[in-house]
């Protein structure tokens, strides 16, 4: 977030070499220019730079961009603006929104929720205006929305955040939990096209700093239980006048300074499968008391069959959670590598390599190099029936990912094969925190960028000539990639600060094949969140775990897209199911598949 010093790279040197040195001198360069300049945030990191840094230049090529964008905002009628006040150099204005995508009425296509900060945080709550409400809009199926916010009970009014959609009472519709600076919110999808705040009852209401929130079925019982980020113990300053510290030759109010609040710890609710929740962090050992968070994902990192944690922290360490499988967990950040102490925001999960495990990308503060960990577990021999050690390398300046992120601050991101050639993309989200030298209401906009994966060589970032409203400078937070027009191909959903959001339909033109999986189980955990799939197409292999989305603020859909490329049949599907049991199948068709499978979890 905000001011703060340059992170540790944990044994960087000796791990990486070279390219590590590069990437060392060129953070330093980056902090010596934004000394020496009057706009901190004006891009001039363009490949250009004398010296080791050269070594991370990559060149965009023509062909290399194989999809493209629209910008479909007008055309969907979506009409919101998230904050609408003057903005009064105050954290919880700044961080948010973000925002939800899910199918809330079951008419097979995704809905949009937008989270919204009702007004200035410095002015009661109760004195904030309509124009301030959250936003509930219905897919129409022809590439527009209706607003169902009023009808539907989700024109709330708070200090929103974040928001995530999950079956938590496993009747087969989408809850909805919001994240505040404040009382938090759990609203139950009534199945009649409303909504009813089930905040009280469940005892999920926590009056922090509510950030990401995360569902999954952690305890392997059949029922959806919460993980929810908090930030930092924010207090409004006694006078108007914040005091003003130095960073990189700018005046920054300590009010937007993270580093000027001790954190707060997170909460794990597990469901009692009764409407009920116990608020379990402490004794799981994952309330992470010494983390500024703001996201979290669940994924099996050590492939145990276990859900396993990763949490953001800003300004601090970041929580990497071994599953111990008796309801508690490890924390093996240290050991693993993968717990830098950086400005930590977004994260996205994939198996970049196709070697069976699941890689994390993580999004951070300016001068700080986006992190991208290759999970090094698969292949590990165990040792007296041991489990191999869990291991993380970052290879953020190999893949492309890190030189190009020095001058951004990154926020939302995610894997996306937007041109379904079988191999996952990428984007990023980014805009700054620091205020405009003339007109400190308002913070610095940056440009998003967009990945794609070139097989063998990594990623290059091709946005500007995919889209071109991605050339326009934004303050970007929350984001997700997801089919919203029905048309097969993944799209990009963009919530920004003090703005609306921004729709962008993928227009690629070509021949390729993709599957569309959608699981579902009864008898709990209608989603199947956490289930392992695998896609053989000739020697192509894929894999992904359902519900491995981490965003920013934000929650995806939980169906897997798979690029096909020119395969128009899958070889061989398989799925581990989150109860244990495996399925497969074979001469699998291209398009959209639904599997049900019938869970036994014990008792």
């Amino acid at each position: 977030m905000s001011s703060r010093r340059v992170g540790k790279r944990h044994l960087l040197m000796l791990r990486w070499g070279l390219p590590a040195l590069a990437a060392m001198l060129a953070l330093a360069w980056v902090a010596v220019a934004y000394q020496q300049r009057e706009d901190p945030s004006a891009a001039n990191l363009d490949g250009s730079i004398d010296g080791l840094t050269s070594v991370l230049t990559r060149e965009v090529t023509d062909e290399m961009v194989r999809f493209s964008f629209e910008d479909a905002t007008e055309a969907s009628g979506i009409a919101f603006r998230h904050f609408p006040a003057t903005r009064s150099s105050l954290l919880p204005e700044d961080m948010g929104p973000g925002l939800a995508v899910g199918d809330v009425d079951g008419d097979d296509d995704l809905d949009l929720f937008l989270v919204n900060f009702a007004g200035s945080a410095g002015v009661p709550l109760a004195q904030s205006g309509p124009a301030g409400r959250c936003a509930l809009w219905l897919n129409d199926g022809n590439g527009t929305f209706t607003d169902a916010s009023a009808d539907a009970g989700l024109d709330l009014l708070l200090f929103g955040q974040g928001a995530a959609f999950g079956d938590y009472d496993d009747d087969g519709d989408l809850d909805l939990y919001v994240t505040a600076w404040g009382r938090n919110r759990l609203m139950r999808n009534a199945g009649d096209g409303t909504f009813t705040d089930a905040t009280e009852t469940a005892g999920v209401g926590d009056p922090g700093f509510g950030a990401g929130c995360a569902w999954a079925d952690e305890d392997g019982d059949g029922d959806l239980d919460l993980y929810v980020c908090n930030y930092v113990d924010f207090t409004l300053p006694d006078d108007a006048t914040a005091t003003l510290s130095r960073q990189y030759g700018e005046g920054i109010p300590y009010t937007i300074n993270p580093s000027s609040y001790p954190p707060q710890a997170n909460r794990l609710y597990r469901n009692q499968g009764d409407g009920r929740f116990t608020e379990m962090a402490g004794p799981a050992g994952v309330a992470n008391p010494s983390g500024r968070s703001l996201g979290a994902i669940w994924f099996d990192f050590d492939l145990d069959g276990l859900l396993d944690l990763y949490v953001a922290n800003d300004v601090s360490a970041n929580g990497v959670f071994r599953n111990m499988g008796d309801g508690t967990y490890a924390d093996v950040g240290a050991s693993s590598l993968a717990a830098d102490y950086r400005g930590a925001m977004g994260l996205a999960v994939t198996d970049y390599a196709n070697d069976g495990d699941f890689d994390l990308f993580v999004t951070h503060w300016v001068a700080q190099e986006n992190a991208f960990f290759e999970n090094m577990i698969a292949g590990q021999p165990t040792e007296d029936g041991r489990a191999p050690r869990l291991l993380f390398m970052d290879r953020a300046d190999h893949s492309g990912l890190g030189q190009i992120s020095l001058q951004m601050v990154g926020w939302s991101t995610g894997f996306a094969d937007f041109d379904d050639d079988g191999w996952p993309d990428l984007w990023v989200l980014n805009g700054n925190t620091l205020e405009l030298a003339d007109d400190p209401t308002r913070l610095r906009p940056q440009q998003s960028h967009v990945f794609r994966h070139v097989p063998g060589q990594g990623f290059f970032e091709i946005g500007a000539r995919a889209c071109a409203a991605l050339t326009e400078p934004m303050v970007a937070r929350g984001g997700v990639a997801a089919d919203w027009d029905g048309d097969g191909r993944v799209d990009l959903l963009i919530a920004r600060q003090g703005a609306g959001p921004v729709l962008l339909r993928n227009s690629t033109d070509n021949d390729a094949h993709r599957l569309v999986l959608r699981l579902r189980q009864r008898g709990g955990n209608s989603a199947a969140l956490g289930a392992r799939v695998t896609v053989r197409t000739g020697e192509h292999v894929q894999h992904a775990q359902v519900g491995a989305d981490g965003a920013y603020l934000s929650s995806h859909p939980a169906e897997l897209h798979f690029g096909l490329g020119p395969a128009s049949v899958v070889d061989e599907l398989t799925v581990r199911w989150p109860d244990g049991a495996d399925e497969t199948h074979t001469d699998v068709t291209a398009g959209v598949l639904t599997l049900v499978h019938d869970a036994a979890y014990d008792g």
